[in-house]
């Protein structure tokens, strides 16, 4: 089930963390750092990306997809790290401007954060993707059997 949906559940992730920034950031007036703003270069594009390919099922996106993925999961961990390790606060990007660490959301005793919601859903996305391209390959097996 999940292998045949994977496309779809990984394009409603990306929805939902992108509305979810948008929220964020328009509505409750959340200014954005450096770091988020670099993990929403790496996740918007995955909405227009991954509706188009779970729309046509077209299951070759994912090779390209996937890398958006994992490199928003790498700043996510990063951003989230230098929110929990005030050491790394001092470290580029986020020296000027709104500063990285910032913590505007603090659920669960300080736990879940913005870049720990973002860290969520890039993982997520990767988890379906690789499912997806799981399935991929049964079906090119199942075509040449």
């Amino acid at each position: 089930m999940i292998k045949s949906y994977a496309l779809y559940f990984a394009w409603v992730v990306s929805l939902v963390a992108t509305g979810g920034s948008l929220f964020l950031s328009e509505v409750m007036d959340f200014m954005p750092c450096t770091l988020c703003w670099y993990q929403r270069i790496l996740m918007y594009p995955l909405v227009i990306l991954l509706g188009r390919a779970a729309y046509r099922n077209d299951r070759g996106i994912i090779g390209y997809a996937l890398p958006f993925s994992i490199l928003g999961a790498g700043f996510s961990l990063y951003h989230y790290l230098e929110q929990k390790i005030p050491a790394l606060a001092k470290v580029l990007p986020c020296t000027q401007g709104i500063p990285c660490n910032q913590d505007y959301l603090d659920w669960f005793g300080g736990i879940v954060t913005i870049p720990f919601l973002a860290l969520i859903a890039f993982i997520l996305i990767t988890i379906f993707l690789i499912a997806g391209r799981g399935a991929q390959q049964e079906t090119a097996e199942e075509e040449e059997a």
